[in-house]
């Protein structure tokens, strides 16, 4: 699924509790998070729930940054899934490119998330604008 495809299946469905199916939908999808990868090391601080991401990098000239991640909660890996959708599959510029304030804004996302949640989405963008900056440090 792409930005496009998301922003168009939500504009489709009337309530926040189809799109919430959507975004759960999206966390089912996920790629399985490896088992040692549940560590200190990739987990995301600033989230109720327990968070974990991490990213390798395609050949390609720049590397493009692939990511995955798991949580222990349904609605938290559907963000997660979200946020894979945004993110995952750019290059290091792109991703420091977006404008995450109006991502979200056309998502409706940042108003129909508890306080807490949206706390730990913004943790978890960080974490992933951080890996971002990395990479592009390293190149």
């Amino acid at each position: 699924m792409t930005l496009d495809d998301l922003i168009e299946t939500f504009a489709l469905l009337e309530s926040w509790e189809d799109r919430y199916g959507v975004i759960i939908d999206l966390g089912r999808q996920l790629q399985p998070l490896p088992a040692e990868a549940h560590n200190e090391q990739n987990k995301v601080r600033g989230c109720m729930s327990q968070v974990w991401m991490t990213v390798a990098y395609t050949e390609d000239d720049p590397p493009r940054l692939i990511f995955q991640g798991d949580s222990d909660a349904h609605i938290v890996k559907g963000l997660i899934g979200v946020l894979l959708v945004i993110f995952s599959g750019k290059t290091a510029r792109e991703i420091l490119d977006v404008d995450v304030e109006a991502t979200f804004s056309t998502l409706n996302l940042a108003q129909h998330v508890s306080v807490n949640r949206r706390n730990g989405l913004y943790s978890m963008v960080e974490r992933i604008k951080q890996l971002a900056q990395e990479a592009l440090a390293a190149s």
